[in-house]
């Protein structure tokens, strides 16, 4: 882990439970175009952008604790290095200290200097510090829709 690599805090008034749930059901607060299960440690799950896709595979899960999700394969065609994701790991920390729950959220790899930092940061600004907060906190995320092909 490098100090540089990508990371937000989100302090809720809530459960473990609720924010550990809420973290795993990537349909709800990330993107409804999601194939897959996050709920199980070996889960494997795709989420979908678009021509946009990224695979993981759940390496870690500690129930109400900590999910680790490591980027088993992944297309990005607007950069250049379009398997810029692969292998890096996206790291979920929870602690409850009264009845406030925080959520360390990382993204292992993504450091300042690759192609995709600079949009990353603003995506998972979004995603983590609100989607995923507001799913936590008043039940409504704000995922990409799903998109229906027809």
């Amino acid at each position: 882990m490098n100090q540089q690599d990508y990371q937000s805090r989100i302090v809720a008034n809530t459960t473990a439970g609720k924010a550990f749930n809420s973290i795993n059901n990537v349909a709800a607060w990330w993107t409804e175009n999601t194939e897959g299960s996050a709920t199980r440690l070996n889960d494997v799950f795709t989420v979908h952008f678009g021509a946009t896709y990224m695979t993981f595979n759940v390496v870690e899960f500690v129930p109400n604790k900590k999910a680790v999700w490591l980027v088993t394969d992944c297309f990005i065609p607007q950069l250049k290095d379009k398997k810029e994701w692969n292998d890096t790991r996206i790291s979920f920390e929870i602690t409850t200290e009264a009845h406030l729950t925080t959520i360390d959220f990382m993204h292992i790899g993504i450091v300042p200097g690759i192609e995709c930092y600079d949009s990353c940061v603003k995506s998972w600004d979004q995603f983590t510090k609100t989607s995923l907060f507001n799913l936590i906190t008043n039940g409504k995320g704000a995922p990409i829709k799903k998109v229906l092909v027809s």
